[in-house]
């Protein structure tokens, strides 16, 4: 029975190595793919205007709407923009759109993870 337990603790060890292998290998493999990008996502004239809020700008807004951060809009951590920000989960991003109409929009985004 011994030599059992070990044989299966083998095949975990295993298995997580290789999961946690996998796992580096993508990151690896999307630090790359940014590296390569020939332009600038944020440059880009249909992509609108994109900055990460401070701390005090983003409780003056939920204080504003007396709201939480989970009630505002989402957008993934896995998002070509977020990436190209460095913005992390928790964070919320200020977006502001030319509009014909209204002149500037404003829309804020909190950052989740996928």
């Amino acid at each position: 029975m011994a030599t059992k337990k070990k044989k299966k603790t083998t095949k975990k060890t295993t298995k997580t190595k290789k999961e946690k292998k996998k796992k580096e290998t993508v990151k690896v493999k999307e630090k790359v793919e940014l590296r390569r990008r020939e332009i600038n996502i944020l440059e880009h004239e249909l992509v609108p205007k994109h900055e990460i809020c401070s701390e005090e700008e983003v409780k003056q807004l939920l204080e504003r709407y007396n709201i939480t951060k989970e009630q505002l809009p989402k957008i993934l951590s896995t998002d070509p923009v977020v990436k190209a920000l460095g913005a992390k989960p928790g964070d919320v991003i200020k977006i502001i759109r030319d509009s014909k109409i209204s002149g500037k929009t404003i829309y804020y985004r909190v950052v989740i993870e996928k």
